[in-house]
């Protein structure tokens, strides 16, 4: 009974944190939209939909002065990529082509396009290093691109028909790059771009180690994950190329994959897949035990559609915190980048309600 009343008092608590929530929330708002719903202890909110500048509260001036009336600037055509680094969010805008740099704190938007050399084709990831330096994949010019930290154009790594490199990240003197023409990942020397050596090949020994049309990754203590959308499963390596195991197979049911693409790690292991066939992103523990699923096709702002990449960041909690409901404290933000629909750019926080116990067995 104890138990019982206990219980019964942290959902009132939490619905009147949620009346609240509506009460101050602007017109026309359902209230806030967490994952797992009531009455189950919340961990993730939607924040945030982000498709234009003044969703951020930033908008062109000088447009608007010289047309005499509120412009709705677009902030992106077609995402995929995306990264977060000192207030500033970078989207690969396919359709662009480049890159976009969001800066929250001057709530402004920049196109990075190339030039001469560096003109971007179909650009479509992006990796951030400690510098500055940003690497771009071009699947259309077969190559990675390389910019510095001015956003100038350096130098270009990949010759003709080498890959068609879909994701790139950074480790160490590496980079990691994914390919969508050979099947493998390639590791290349960072300064000069020599290949070291190749891994996740069609002839690897164990063939649960083998992986068709690699898209993004991530890297989380020294272990490299890829997602492997042909085979519909989430691969493990080492950085030296040893296969260590796999996670998912085809299936409509949840923990199991249609098109598995975006894969983020957060500081404690669990990671989140982006399922560009779901339309939806699952989070698993660290053992890949599925925690819960959130977001899902539609048109509400929580939803997305075509999704494509996912990064955590924490960074920014402190900028992002203003849109959680009142109560719920972010640990971390998500992001997701959608191809199509409203939302091009969700917004979520992972966090805890005050005044909830959360078993140590939930997400």
């Amino acid at each position: 009974m104890n138990l019982l009343r206990s219980y019964k008092k942290q959902v009132l608590a939490v619905l009147a944190i949620l009346v609240s929530a509506c009460a101050t929330g602007p017109k026309g708002s359902g209230g806030p939209v967490f994952y797992p719903p009531m009455p189950n202890p919340p961990r993730i909110q939607h924040l945030k939909s982000i498709t234009s500048l003044k969703d951020i509260g930033g908008g062109s001036a000088l447009a608007e002065f010289v047309l005499g009336q509120e412009v709705d600037e677009a902030l992106v055509n077609k995402p995929y990529g995306l990264a977060v680094e000192k207030g500033k969010i970078y989207i690969v805008d396919v359709r662009g082509p480049g890159y976009v740099i969001l800066d929250l704190e001057k709530k402004q938007r920049r196109l990075i396009t190339g030039g001469g050399g560096g003109r971007m084709k179909k650009p479509i990831n992006i990796a951030l290093d400690a510098d500055g330096t940003r690497y771009i994949t071009d699947t259309a010019r077969g190559q990675v691109l390389v910019f510095d930290s001015q956003d100038r154009f350096i130098k270009a790594f990949g010759v003709e028909g080498q890959f068609k490199p879909a994701a790139v990240v950074i480790e160490g003197k590496r980079l990691y790059v994914s390919d969508l023409k050979h099947h493998m990942v390639h590791v290349l020397d960072k300064q000069t771009g020599k290949t070291l050596f190749k891994m996740a090949t069609p002839d690897v020994k164990d063939k649960a180690g083998v992986v068709q049309f690699p898209t993004n990754m991530a890297v989380y203590q020294d272990k490299l994950y890829i997602s492997d959308t042909g085979n519909f499963k989430i691969v493990k390596y080492t950085l030296d190329g040893k296969f260590l195991n796999s996670l998912g197979e085809v299936g409509s049911t949840l923990g199991k994959f249609a098109r598995p693409k975006g894969i983020a790690l957060d500081r404690e292991g669990r990671f989140y897949v982006v399922d560009s066939g779901f339309e939806n992103v699952q989070l698993f523990n660290k053992d890949g035990k599925l925690l819960l699923f959130f977001a899902g096709p539609g048109e509400a702002p929580e939803h997305i559609n075509l999704p494509t990449d996912i990064v955590i960041d924490y960074e920014n909690v402190a900028y992002f915190q203003q849109y959680a409901a009142p109560g719920f404290k972010l640990e971390y933000v998500i992001l997701v980048a959608s191809q199509f629909g409203l939302n091009k750019i969700n917004v979520f926080g992972f966090g805890k309600m005050v005044g909830i116990d959360y078993p140590d067995d939930k997400p």
